[in-house]
């Protein structure tokens, strides 16, 4: 084994807390490790717009976990490996804390004294918790009666300012933009390129972890950063030669809200899954770039398979997911199970390496498994009782 492959090694598995930084020498840039994480600029920093006069603003988000999923895998089959990246582990519950630690260190270096953001749920509780933890003012633009009470009740539990709007995402997005050409807010929706740049960084851990990029990674769309910022990291460690192959991106969005997959701007997007309830993605253009060089493809997924698929992951794989997330799960079963699939996976070499991003813990939406719990009855406190009713 070489020098520069052991160490990256090392810096993959936290073998020695001694290794600060890992090259390849030939003049890419490197990466901070520690056993411990610090925050995706720590490890990061030089893939990131970062300068030494950057203030750092960082909840220690990323480092999440890459978890193979033997189930998920049985059902694919041809020996076929399933992992989930599990970004619902961060510091507010999301993928959306790796963008934000970026969007909120440029922005107080770029003098601004306030955030403003548009939200279907995710992005105001992590903007709200890293303006608070930046001392300056968060303003929250949604859609009214469509955010989920998780993610409503953090940017509250923040301090962040929440003016509820009647109108869709796409219309708080566009006062959003209105309002920040005429006052000092920083706009932290994924329009900042410093969110992107942020997300990338979900690429590189997955390829530090797996020793390569996956042959295929699947994931959910909404306003479209997401899938956009996966690509552009893969891109980048191919080029710096830490990866030696680029995976076959599929998207999928909710049936009541794809505007990516009919290819025109959806008015009233309705769907279950909240973080995707999108009609006019942000990103749409990047995303179709991302999807076509991939050679991967784009789909949509009903409700019901989004429920379907939040209850069998958690009660198969042990990971609880809210519904936006589980569109990723639903897709693999789509792809491996329906003839009306974008991207049918029969015929996919075996062996393959095939990545699910979810993006959401299930606490931020639980609102679907709550109205299906049955009522909780109590039983006397006697050992006969409690050994008939789970006989039950």
């Amino acid at each position: 084994m070489s020098t520069d492959s052991f160490e990256a090694e090392n810096c993959r598995t936290g073998a020695s807390p001694a290794l600060r930084s890992v090259g390849n020498r030939s003049g890419c840039p490197t990466i901070a490790c520690s056993e411990q994480s610090a925050g995706v600029i720590a490890r990061y920093r030089d893939f990131l717009p970062i300068s030494e006069s950057t203030p750092i603003v960082s909840l220690g988000e990323g480092d999440t976990p890459l978890i193979y999923c033997p189930q998920l895998s049985k059902r694919v089959g041809r020996s076929c490996e399933v992992f989930i990246k599990n970004e619902g582990v961060n510091p507010t519950g999301s993928f959306k804390d790796r963008g934000m630690t970026v969007a909120v260190s440029k922005a107080l270096e770029q003098g601004a004294t306030a955030l403003i953001c548009a939200s279907t749920g995710n992005t105001s509780a992590s903007a709200a918790a890293y303006a608070a933890r930046a001392g300056i003012l968060c303003v929250v633009i949604l859609p009214a009666g469509k955010i989920a009470r998780g993610k409503l009740l953090q940017a509250f539990a923040y301090g962040a300012k929440i003016i509820a709007v009647e109108g869709s995402f796409d219309d708080a997005l566009r006062i959003v933009r209105e309002i920040s050409h005429h006052n000092d807010f920083a706009i932290v929706n994924s329009i900042n390129p410093d969110r992107i740049a942020g997300q990338k960084t979900a690429a590189f851990e997955i390829v530090d972890t797996l020793g390569n990029a996956p042959d295929f990674h699947l994931l959910p769309i909404g306003n479209a950063g997401n899938i956009t910022a996966y690509w552009a990291g893969y891109r980048e460690y191919q080029a710096c030669q830490r990866s030696m192959k680029l995976p076959v991106l599929i998207g999928f969005q909710a049936s009541g809200a794809a505007p990516i997959f009919h290819d025109r701007i959806i008015e009233k997007p309705e769907t279950i899954a909240s973080a995707i309830r999108i009609g006019n993605p942000a990103s749409w253009k990047q995303a179709g770039a991302a999807i076509a060089e991939s050679h991967g493809a784009i789909d949509i997924i009903y409700d019901e398979e989004i429920i379907a698929a939040q209850t069998w992951l958690a009660r198969h794989e042990g990971i609880f997911v809210e519904p936006a997330s589980a569109a990723t799960v639903a897709g693999v079963f789509k792809c491996c199970e329906s003839n009306d699939t974008a991207y049918a996976f029969q015929k996919i070499p075996e062996e393959s390496r095939i990545l699910c991003t979810v993006t959401g813990h299930g606490l931020k939406d639980p609102d679907v498994i709550i109205e299906r719990m049955k009522e909780l009855k109590s039983v006397p406190a006697t050992v006969n009782d409690v050994q008939r009713a789970i006989r039950l």
